[in-house]
């Protein structure tokens, strides 16, 4: 079947040419160019992102399929990206694949991971191989460009924002975190469209990934019980817990959570730049943590219930 060597030939064949790309695939190191050819006044800096996916931790095989996790590997980066409104461009891809029936397994890995590249217009510049005896791990590191006036971050939210989300919350693991869009386009349009004080994706779960907006932006948050859209797959599980629950902590959603000033937020509701739905979940508030609003007014502590990798 061959080595890392057989399967790093094969790799470049695939690989299609990128504009981005000065050199690829091949040589030492890749080189792009920044900025892009005849944008002058883009915003400087290059963002980067990395995620890491294990087989038994992030996915069990059967029963994803190599291309599904190939396809995950680089839209989680991809959904990074879109949080900071940045379009991403090139990516570089690492891969610890077993030795027995690797080779094939990186095919679908590559299958997977190229088809959602070529739908963003990002360059497969490089990356590393390696054969072990152990389960599969894919590593992937996304730059992009950032747009407009520049990355969005965690820390801008301010009091008398209202708290917008993209999309619905919860049930993903029925098969939502495999083939998920990541909402690039999405981001991009809400940049132009308002001023964008903080976005984060919801990849922990939505409540944990609201408690990042707040610990970085130095405030707290009331969210409307009844105004946090709760997908399908929420709504139909049946593990004793709410359809509501799902929504908060699940995670593995990778929708969009940004504040906004309460005027735009406004705008944004009545002419929305995007298809994708938008809702306003709630607002920001002076002080610490996240209450939640029932619908006759009364307010509880919501814990930032999600995922957390931890340590024994």
């Amino acid at each position: 079947m061959g080595d890392e060597f057989d399967y790093i030939a094969w790799l470049r064949k695939q690989a299609a040419r990128h504009p981005r790309l000065a050199v690829g695939i091949g040589d030492d190191a890749a080189v792009l160019k920044f900025p892009p050819a005849g944008v002058p006044r883009a915003p400087e800096g290059c963002l980067v992102t990395v995620d890491m996916l294990m087989e038994g931790v992030d996915f069990l095989i059967p029963p994803a399929t190599p291309e599904q996790i190939g396809r995950k590997a680089l839209a989680v980066n991809l959904s990074d990206i879109a949080a900071m409104a940045g379009r991403p461009t090139a990516c570089v891809v690492s891969v610890a694949l077993p030795r027995h029936g690797g080779f094939e397994l990186g095919r679908g890995l590559f299958e997977g991971i190229a088809a959602l590249a070529t739908e963003f217009g990002v360059a497969i510049a490089g990356g590393d191989t390696n054969t072990w005896d152990g389960p599969l791990v894919i590593s992937i590191t996304v730059l992009g460009d950032p747009q407009g006036t520049g990355p969005v971050l965690r820390s801008g939210a301010r009091p008398g924002d209202w708290i917008l989300a993209t999309g619905s919350f919860g049930g993903s693991l029925a098969g939502h975190h495999f083939d998920f869009t990541p909402r690039v386009r999405e981001a991009l349009a809400l940049h132009q469209a308002a001023p964008l004080h903080a976005m984060i994706d919801v990849s922990d779960g939505l409540a944990a990934d609201l408690g990042h907006i707040l610990e970085e932006s130095g405030v707290g948050a009331i969210l409307d019980e009844g105004a946090i859209p709760v997908s399908t797959a929420a709504t139909a599980a049946r593990d004793g817990r709410s359809p509501l629950e799902h929504a908060l902590g699940d995670g593995e959603d990778f929708e969009l959570l940004f504040t906004v000033a309460a005027a735009d937020g406004a705008k944004l509701l009545a002419d929305p730049p995007c298809e994708v739905s938008l809702s306003h979940i709630g607002e920001i508030v002076s002080g610490t943590g996240c209450r939640l609003r029932s619908a006759d007014g009364t307010l509880r502590q919501l814990s930032p219930a999600g995922w957390k990798h931890g340590f024994e």
